[in-house]
């Protein structure tokens, strides 16, 4: 990868492409688990997306495999595509930018308001 691909998001944006290549190829439910897996994980996402990356290939090949055994989504994922998510980011709880961010902004504004109560 180089440095113009890392500034720009190039690789990321090609990555992504190839992800949707390959989940076109997959039966109707377990594109429709694919669909659900982004929802869901784009929230534990940096501001790149970048970590997100090698987890959204870990999910499409569990689901490539699963479909080129004939399994049936439901047995591989269960029916909390969310807690699945939640686990493959980090497990129950884990930060997302959201908390991140939250965090940050109650850290600014503390410290201006002891500048203001001090």
């Amino acid at each position: 990868m180089s440095f113009w691909e890392t500034v720009t998001g190039s690789d990321l944006t090609r990555d992504y492409k190839e992800f949707e290549v390959r989940a076109a190829a997959l039966p109707a439910g377990h594109r429709a688990a694919w669909e659900e897996i982004k929802e869901h994980l784009f929230p534990y996402g940096d501001f790149t997306g970048r970590n997100l990356m090698p987890i959204l290939d870990g999910a499409l090949g569990l689901l490539e495999e699963t479909a080129s055994e004939g399994q049936d989504v439901h047995e591989v994922l269960g029916d909390d595509i969310g807690g699945f998510c939640a686990a493959l980011a980090g497990g129950e709880g884990a930060r997302s930018h959201r908390d991140r961010w939250r965090e940050q902004l109650n850290r600014n504004v503390a410290r201006k308001l002891g500048r203001l109560g001090g």
